[in-house]
């Protein structure tokens, strides 16, 4: 973890510190050695939230974009079950970045508890995933061949199997600094809509508060599909999330494609 509480204080790792984790109130001690980034480790070696992983300095980089208040973020269910949010931003959205490989089983679970979930996918981790991607997307269609989305009628790639039918947005990063790559994927995999987005963007939109610019991207993605799929496809309604730095409820938009 990157953060403990030393005096109810959030305090990043540093030598000979120790501190007390903010979920589960154990004690934990500094890791300050040269092989990873700087964490927080309980002290008997156990994970205190089920879902949590190791950080890869990509997983650091992409946290270290938004606020420190809103990283590792303790997100609370109504009926009590808990974990901890890579990033939870004050318009309430969750934003998961993940490295490693995901079980189906565990995606899922993570979906349906964060209601207004983000995810932002490694597409380094193998190397065949940025070919077969490539190809993909070369593959696609759009009425404006200028147009940055793209309709793929058979994607193909492990990475594009792997995350089909997930009805959160669902962004890969291939290490571009330019671009991440906005897909949605029917949950049998026989057609994708991929759209490329501005990093420096993406980011922007979800440090800022209070203007919901990503739901008009949302709805503009929206209405690309809408060209190719019969009946027009639906969203779920907005939801109202609170924050603990802006207590008055929001109306969020969260997508789900029924392809």
């Amino acid at each position: 973890m990157k953060f403990a509480l030393i005096n109810k204080e959030r305090r990043q790792a540093e030598p000979g510190l120790t501190g007390e984790c903010p979920f589960d109130g154990q004690s934990m001690i500094a890791k300050c050695g040269n092989r990873r980034a700087r964490h927080w480790a309980h002290k008997r070696g156990l994970s205190c939230d089920p879902w949590w992983e190791n950080e890869t300095e990509w997983h650091r980089a992409w946290k270290d974009q938004f606020p420190l208040d809103w990283q590792e973020y303790v997100h609370h269910a109504a009926n009590g079950e808990r974990h901890i949010a890579d990033v939870k931003t004050r318009d309430g959205w969750i934003l998961e970045f993940q490295h490693s490989h995901i079980a189906p089983e565990e995606r899922r679970s993570r979906e349906a508890f964060y209601q207004s979930l983000i995810w932002v996918v490694d597409g380094t981790r193998r190397k065949r995933d940025v070919a077969q991607f490539t190809r993909a997307w070369a593959s696609g269609e759009s009425p404006n061949p200028l147009s940055n989305k793209r309709r793929i009628p058979s994607p193909k790639g492990a990475l594009l199997e792997e995350w089909a039918g997930s009805p959160a947005h669902v962004f890969f990063d291939f290490g571009d600094n330019q671009a991440l790559w906005w897909v949605f994927l029917a949950s049998d995999n026989t057609r994708a809509y991929i759209q490329h987005v501005s990093r420096a963007q993406f980011v922007r939109i979800h440090q800022s508060t209070g203007q919901h610019e990503f739901d008009s991207l949302v709805g503009n993605f929206i209405a690309f599909v809408a060209q190719y799929e019969s009946p027009p496809q639906t969203i779920r309604p907005r939801q109202l999330v609170e924050t603990p730095q802006q207590p008055q409820r929001l109306p969020m938009i969260r997508r789900t494609f029924r392809l």
